[in-house]
């Protein structure tokens, strides 16, 4: 007679020890993770959110679906790059807290800080974007993308911040530990709609956050700071998906303009986001982070050249790359597929090591300082976005 699970007792009862080992295991999971994960809007805040263009059914969403291809994505996952992390220590700049002593010439100074963190001086202010300090991209302390460097300046070595901006609710660019610490701070967080639900929980106090739909603006001190539409989505837990709204940033000075991206892919707006803002003395645009399986999520290292013109850019800085493995591709094949798109278009390009100092006006030499490695060209992994259409033919892809 062929045994069953019936006649064997111990078979049972391992499985009912591993059904409860992964329920805990779960459990600890939501505990570990449970104040990264943020809260989401109610009372008056929600009823604002509510009102927006942008909600629909429940959720935010895009004039353009997004795009994802889940089968593509598998494939993907088995053809990752051999050099999607650094196998060497890469050549940071430790900041030196002296150097923001000395307002720039020009009145327009940028630190890149690694991914989409920037130290942007502008015209006497300075905004801080998405800052992420942590370890990890992750709500988790033990898993999920590590940084490549260790923060290259300490949060309390920053010089007076006049504003935070926060694109997204994404890990990689909202950080509870780090908005945390700032909670002491007199800085005042400018945020997409929804947002400011998870500072508050992080101990910002409400008088400090200003929320804002798309096209909305405010002034901070004298600097006007505009939330632009974006191409992208929100969450931080499996069930708030579309929960916060997600965006872009124009900072507006006295002389100089710039335009953040945040995480986006392509899409019309753009143009109406140069002719309503720009032009903009500087770019920071989105450019890591890609795969044919979501174009529309972000844009790639061309379509990122394409936005830069689109909205009346004079000098690009490629952002979102260079700190975490969230990708496929090789590490240095953003910036390397910039620069080749770059140069076919005109475009100016700053290409600064983590933690150095640039001014716009007066690049100087930069130079390539990311090893030489292998990567992959836009005709042998495009990225180009769905459902978009423009007035103007785009700048064709390779």
């Amino acid at each position: 007679m062929k045994e069953t699970s019936k006649s064997r007792p111990w078979v049972r009862r391992v499985l009912k020890w591993l059904g409860v080992l992964a329920a805990l295991a779960v459990v600890g999971m939501l505990v570990d993770g449970w104040r990264a994960f943020g809260r989401r809007a109610d009372g008056a805040r929600k009823a604002r959110m509510e009102r927006s263009p942008q909600w629909k059914g429940g959720k935010f969403e895009n004039p353009q679906p997004l795009r994802n291809d889940f089968w593509l994505m598998m494939r993907g996952m088995m053809n990752v790059s051999p050099h999607a992390t650094p196998s060497t220590p890469l050549p940071t700049v430790a900041v030196d807290p002296a150097r923001f002593q000395t307002p720039p010439e020009s009145g327009l100074r940028v630190t890149w800080l690694g991914h989409s963190t920037m130290l942007v001086e502008i015209d006497g202010h300075r905004v801080l974007t998405d800052p992420v300090w942590a370890e990890r991209a992750s709500p988790f302390g033990w898993i999920g993308p590590k940084r490549w460097y260790a923060p290259l300046i300490a949060l309390d070595a920053l010089p007076p911040i006049d504003v935070v901006v926060i694109s997204h609710d994404h890990f990689d660019h909202l950080d509870d530990a780090t908005i945390s610490a700032m909670k002491g701070w007199g800085t005042t967080f400018v945020v997409p709609l929804g947002i400011g639900a998870d500072l508050a929980y992080w101990g910002i106090p409400e008088d400090r956050i200003v929320e804002l739909d798309w096209w909305e603006r405010t002034k901070v001190r004298g600097l006007e700071v505009v939330c632009t539409p974006a191409r992208h989505a929100s969450g931080r837990a499996v069930f708030d998906s579309g929960q916060n709204l997600w965006g872009g940033f124009a900072f507006l000075g006295d002389r100089n303009r710039v335009y953040y991206s945040g995480d986006t892919g392509l899409f019309p707006a753009m143009k109406e986001i140069g002719e309503r803002l720009g032009p903009f003395d500087l770019t920071m645009l989105e450019t890591g982070a890609y795969y044919k399986a979501w174009p529309d999520w972000h844009m790639g290292p061309e379509q990122a050249v394409v936005a830069h013109q689109m909205v009346q850019g004079k000098v690009m800085l490629p952002v979102h790359w260079g700190l975490f493995n969230l990708a496929f591709h090789g590490w240095t094949e953003p910036v390397e597929r910039v620069l080749a798109a770059a140069g076919r278009a005109g475009v100016t390009v700053a290409t600064p090591k983590p933690g150095q100092a640039f001014e716009p006006t007066a690049l100087g030499e930069l130079g390539r300082w990311w090893p030489d490695l292998p990567w992959e060209t836009a005709e042998q992994s495009p990225v180009v976005s769905s459902h978009v259409s423009f007035e103007a033919p785009v700048p064709a892809l390779p």
